[in-house]
C-alpha cells in the first residue's frame, strides 16, 4: 500500500453531487494527475501548481494556489481553447504531433498569448496558499485521447502522527 494519501489519485467517477467541488479550467501540466493549471478556489480563478517532494521523489497531494487577474484568466482560457481544438483534432487523426500545441490556423495567436502570459501563470510566494487537492472527472462522457473535464475539491492539509500529509477530508 502506498504511503501517499488517496487525494493524489484522479477519481474516475463523476463526483458532481459532492459538495465543495470547483471548476478546473485548464490543465497545462499532467503527470499521474493534474500538476499545473487554473481552477477555482472559493469561486475565484487561481493558478495551481503541484508540490513535489524531494524526499519521496514524487508529487504530493498538495498544491500551491495563487490568485490570478481577470485579464490573465481570460487570456489563459483563450489559449486553452486553442489547445483543446488541437487536442481534439489530434485525437481524431486530423492533425499530427508536428503541429503541437496549436493547429496551423491558431499558431500565431497561440504565440501571442504565450508571450502575453509569460510570467503570469506562476506560483507567487507572497500570495499563494497551500491546499490538498482531490480531482474528479466532471462527466463520464469523455473521448479517447482527450483529457476529460475536471472538478477539484480543495481541502486544508494536515499531518498525521507519523508525519504523513493528509487532508481534512473524511470522505475517503
Amino acid at each position: 500500500m502506498s504511503d501517499w494519501p488517496i487525494c493524489i489519485k484522479l477519481i474516475m467517477v463523476p463526483d458532481q453531487s459532492q459538495p465543495n467541488f470547483e471548476e478546473v479550467f485548464t490543465v497545462t501540466d499532467y503527470y499521474d494527475g493534474p500538476r499545473r493549471g487554473i481552477a477555482n478556489y472559493n469561486g475565484l480563478p487561481h493558478f495551481y501548481d503541484s508540490v513535489f517532494s524531494d524526499e519521496k521523489q514524487d508529487y504530493t497531494c498538495l498544491y500551491r494556489l495563487t490568485p490570478i487577474s481577470a485579464e490573465v484568466f481570460q487570456l489563459a482560457l483563450e489559449d486553452w481553447v486553442i489547445w483543446r481544438r488541437w487536442e481534439h483534432a489530434f485525437a481524431s487523426g486530423v492533425t499530427g504531433r508536428e503541429t503541437h500545441p496549436a493547429l496551423p490556423e491558431d499558431t500565431d495567436r497561440h504565440a501571442q498569448l504565450e508571450s502575453l502570459l509569460n510570467g503570469s501563470l506562476e506560483t507567487n510566494p507572497t500570495t499563494n496558499i497551500v491546499r490538498a487537492g482531490r480531482f474528479t472527472v466532471k462527466t463520464l462522457e469523455a473521448r479517447a485521447g482527450v483529457l476529460a473535464d475536471l472538478l477539484v475539491r480543495w481541502m486544508e492539509p494536515s499531518k498525521t502522527s507519523d508525519g504523513q500529509i493528509w487532508s481534512d477530508d473524511k470522505s475517503g
